[in-house]
């Protein structure tokens, strides 16, 4: 079996909620690593996480170890990173045993293809804001002046702090439609077309909508957010990949 989440958001919400969400993830970490060949992380799993190269941001101490005990045992933990997530250096390969990524990539997982990407900035070539702050956010420049200038402690607010406004902002405006995962599905659309080699399955994350979408040969699975309750994706060896529901036993 091959299982695959995205938007935790360890050490969001508050001390409270940070907790809760933890318990779950580590529940879930615990179930799925019963049966696992491989777990696909698929971004903005912390909340906040800006790694300097000797200090990284404190807690997480469950999630970490459990990621630890599955790659010692064999278990494949594959990361991609979010735009919640992306400050990342080599600490969770170095210490974790996880592969982690920057970008999308197909894999290989059960005999099936699969499109794997958070998703953060795929088809907004028509919106300069988003993508002026993609651009911010990605450049090496950038990132390197903020480890050298900002101590660690500033930095952990300040991610806390936008991670926040970012999260009041969403809850004003209600739950996500379906269709906000529709650029996703365009860009797949399109990757399908102009590439030969098929994929069979995409996986997103990101826009915090579940949703299992086919048309014809197309299959996009967007993973929706564990803040809504924990939803995942599982792909078994017949190559049938579904969305789940995870109800934890705390």
């Amino acid at each position: 079996m091959v299982y695959f989440t995205s938007d935790v958001h360890l050490g969001g919400g508050g001390p409270e909620v940070a907790r809760r969400v933890e318990r779950q993830f580590v529940a879930w970490l615990d179930a799925v690593s019963a049966d696992a060949e491989a777990v696909v992380l698929l971004g903005d799993i912390f909340d906040f996480w800006f790694e300097y190269r000797e200090v990284v941001p404190r807690g997480f101490v469950r999630t970490l170890g459990r990621l630890a005990a599955m790659t010692d045992r064999g278990i494949r933990v594959l990361f991609f990173t979010g735009n919640h997530d992306q400050w990342m250096r080599d600490y969770l390969a170095r210490e974790c045993g996880v592969e982690v990524y920057t970008a999308p990539r197909v894999v290989t997982l059960c005999g099936q293809r699969l499109f794997l990407a958070h998703g953060d900035n795929m088809n907004i070539g028509e919106r300069p804001a988003l993508r002026l702050l993609n651009a911010v956010f990605r450049s090496r420049l950038l990132r390197w002046l903020f480890s050298w200038g900002v101590h660690p402690d500033w930095a952990m607010r300040f991610g806390h702090a936008w991670s926040a406004h970012s999260r009041r902002k969403h809850i004003r405006q209600g739950p996500p439609p379906v269709s906000l995962t529709d650029p996703l599905v365009e860009y797949a659309r399109r990757y399908a077309a102009r590439n030969r080699d098929a994929v069979d399955h995409f996986v997103f994350g990101h826009m915090h909508v579940a949703r299992d979408y086919r048309e014809g040969s197309l299959h996009t699975v967007h993973l929706g957010c564990w803040e809504r309750g924990p939803v995942y994706a599982r792909l078994d060896e017949a190559g049938n990949l579904r969305l789940e529901h995870f109800t934890p036993d705390l």
